[in-house]
């Protein structure tokens, strides 16, 4: 039996939050390795486990990957969640990419000085709004499928309700223009492996909290 992929993190979301989701949207479980400690990082970059001197970091397969993009995709094709073909997949990539954007800032907000926090949350919820969301509610509206790509669930799938939840954390009522993301969130949320995820006692990781931002920065020393 293939050992189970192993993810190096801190105990939060941060960049390998995606990683979870798509590994656990696959069906598929992993372990973690947690990050408390600035001597078991330089211990991975001692090894040569961090190509770029950064983390996340998973053992899978007998490969030792880093580069969010670049574990993510590898993913998405491993499980049949990257289309039928490399239209299908560009489309995938545009998508991911957007709601990786949003998702970066939205991840920077803990780390932000207590006087910046609330300016700074009003503009992604207004870059959302604008910019966004009517994005992937014009992507429902135009094909009238239950997917973003090919009417088949996807990577893009699994990182945009991962995006919406987030947005919710900031801002409950932020879908309430948005009728076709609401009935998204609702479909994408059931499926089997998703609900699952969402469950109290699952991988996913609560909101980054103060002692996650003190781990993270006496690890990564800044």
């Amino acid at each position: 039996m293939a050992a189970k992929p192993k993810l190096y993190y801190f105990r939060g979301r941060g960049r390998m939050e995606s990683i979870r989701w798509l590994l656990a949207a696959a069906g598929v479980e992993f372990e973690e390795e947690f990050l408390e400690k600035r001597e078991q990082y330089e211990k991975l970059e001692k090894d040569g486990c961090l190509l770029f001197g950064q983390v996340p970091f998973v053992e899978m397969d007998g490969m030792k990957l880093t580069q969010t993009r670049a574990i993510l995709s590898y993913l998405a094709a491993k499980y049949n969640l990257y289309g039928k073909d490399l239209k299908e997949r560009v489309r995938i990539d545009m998508y991911t990419d957007g709601t990786l954007d949003l998702m970066m800032m939205i991840a920077l907000v803990p780390f932000k000085p207590p006087e910046e926090k609330e300016e700074n949350i009003a503009l992604i919820v207004k870059k959302a709004k604008t910019r966004y969301l009517p994005v992937f509610e014009k992507v429902l509206k135009d094909h009238g499928e239950d997917f973003l790509v090919g009417n088949k669930f996807s990577w893009a799938d699994v990182q945009l309700i991962e995006t919406i939840l987030m947005m919710e954390e900031l801002n409950a009522s932020i879908l309430s223009d948005f009728p076709l993301l609401k009935a998204f969130k609702t479909r994408i949320s059931n499926i089997p492996t998703i609900k699952k995820f969402l469950q109290p006692g699952s991988q996913r990781k609560p909101c980054p909290d103060k002692q996650y931002v003190d781990v993270v920065r006496h690890i990564l020393q800044f």
